[in-house]
């Protein structure tokens, strides 16, 4: 059984667990990761949940003799989301905060943003959320396809370090452990090279459109960007208690890098500046020495023309600090520099928060 260690984790659940007669949603197996979410949060871990399960919830009140056509299954899919985050609701004395997203919501730099900047507020105030696919209104062109790599996606915009992906095996085996029995886990996966895609079958259940197959494409984007990555028997209970101890009962991806090293490069390396903000030297030594965040009050000037989401960089004296996301568009800092957070939407109308580049999203230039 291999150790880990983790601050914030993203848990991937699918509906063989939300709804395990693919008709209503149950407790059954959700009671005792319901504890590890709760005893996680009291140690001051952050957590949040991918959830499928909306379809098969809503499927018993949706009666049909047939094969369900898209809108039968977006029909199933409205009832469900609301018995399934109602299901979820009822184990915590936390708020349940649900979050609905497309392939579209996370290809656009714009929304994308946004959903990270919704999920930092929702753990700021010790929310819950919980995320699904927005099956109501997807088509095949704009799903995502599956919760384990929608899990990964959201580990990613989420700057997780850990996605812990609840299945109904232990593990990845060396050979599927339902058909050879002299199968044995693996426990932990350093690389994942091509030898272990071959080790994928099919979809696991008739109820997920998920296989191993997902899991390993989740584990391959998250290890690639600093995340570790975890695949578990969410059935037994005693998985959990596991996992509270810093044990991983199943298999272990490691990341390859740091997540800081992973964001780092990322906005260092990919991202196309678009502007550039001019700040005082106040704001400078609270971002070197203290590892601040941007405030509008020590904003001096702005070129460029770019909108909120865009790579900035921050300048101080004509020398290149470092480079970030700006949560504010050209025109609107050009109105808030110089000013206290607390005026932003007195001058504004509106705001998007206090701080003009977040500090999660900011790191410094050689």
């Amino acid at each position: 059984m291999s150790n880990f260690t983790w601050q914030r984790a993203v848990v991937k659940v699918g509906s063989a667990l939300i709804a395990p007669d693919g008709l209503h949603v149950s407790a059954k197996y959700l009671l005792p990761l319901a504890r590890f979410i709760t005893e996680s949060r009291a140690a001051g871990k952050e957590v949040i949940v991918v959830s499928s399960g909306s379809i098969a919830a809503g499927r018993g009140r949706v009666t049909i003799n047939h094969p369900a056509s898209i809108a039968e299954k977006q029909a199933m899919a409205a009832i469900g989301q609301m018995q399934m985050m109602a299901n979820w609701q009822r184990f915590f004395d936390c708020p349940c905060a649900q979050i609905l997203v497309t392939a579209d919501d996370l290809r656009d730099r714009t929304r994308y943003v946004n959903i990270k900047n919704t999920l930092r507020e929702l753990l700021k105030h010790e929310a819950l959320p919980i995320v699904n696919e927005n099956d109501t209104v997807a088509v095949a062109e704009l799903k995502v396809g599956d919760n384990d790599n929608l899990g990964a996606y959201t580990a990613l915009v989420a700057q997780a370090d850990t996605l812990i992906m609840c299945s109904d095996i232990d593990g990845l085996y060396t050979a599927d452990p339902r058909k050879d029995a002299s199968a044995t886990l693996i426990p932990v996966v350093d690389s994942i090279t091509p030898d272990i895609y071959a080790l994928a079958g099919g979809a696991g259940t008739s109820m997920g459109t998920g296989g191993m197959r997902t899991k390993i494409e989740a584990a391959d984007k998250c290890t690639h960007s600093g995340i570790q990555t975890l695949i578990v028997n969410g059935r037994d209970g005693k998985v959990f208690d596991a996992l509270l101890k810093g044990q991983c009962p199943g298999t272990l991806f490691t990341a390859r890098q740091s997540s800081q090293t992973a964001r780092s490069l990322w906005l260092t390396h990919t991202l196309k500046t678009r502007g550039v903000i001019d700040i005082d030297a106040g704001a400078r030594r609270a971002i070197t020495d203290r590892g601040a965040s941007l405030l509008p009050s020590g904003v001096t000037g702005i070129s460029g023309k770019f909108v909120a989401g865009d790579a900035v960089e921050l300048h101080c004296d004509g020398k290149a600090l470092a480079k970030g996301l700006a949560l504010y568009d050209a025109k609107d800092l050009a109105q808030i520099k110089g000013q206290k957070s607390n005026q932003i939407r007195h001058i504004l109308g509106y705001d998007y928060g206090e701080v003009i580049v977040h500090r999660d999203d900011l790191v410094l230039l050689p």
